[in-house]
């Protein structure tokens, strides 16, 4: 059973970092694409980042390009987002999500078929 655990939301000023973590099990880390994606109430959720477990090749959404890192460390099945220069408009429920097909990075859809928790961050202006 594929399981992903997200963790290290919370409240930052503008202008500050966060890391969020990703806990995935459950499933052969190379063979999938791991992404992280967010939602505001009563908007669609959007792809943020995402990464592929087979060669670590990487998307990013144009909003944050430049600002959010995202990386893996397949041994331990983690996958980070690093967050900085954190605008009030990245405050959202961020969720971790994988797909079979490592390829699938390059898509970073919504169609993902696992889904973890989400962890709410808050930018404050």
């Amino acid at each position: 059973e594929v399981q992903l655990q997200a963790s290290g939301g919370g409240l930052v000023q503008a202008g500050g970092s966060l890391r969020l973590s990703c806990a995935a099990s459950g499933f052969t880390f190379e063979n999938y694409a791991i992404g992280w994606f967010r939602q505001v109430p009563g908007k669609e959720r959007e792809g943020v980042s995402c990464i592929s477990g087979s060669d670590g090749s990487t998307y990013y959404a144009d909003s944050v390009k430049g600002r959010f890192t995202i990386s893996s460390d397949n041994a331990k099945k983690m996958v980070y987002l690093q967050m900085n220069s954190l605008k009030p408009e990245d405050t959202a429920i961020y969720y971790c999500a994988a797909d079979g097909g490592a390829d699938l990075y390059s898509e970073c859809g919504t169609y993902f078929g696992s889904w973890g928790q989400g962890t709410l961050v808050t930018v404050s202006s």
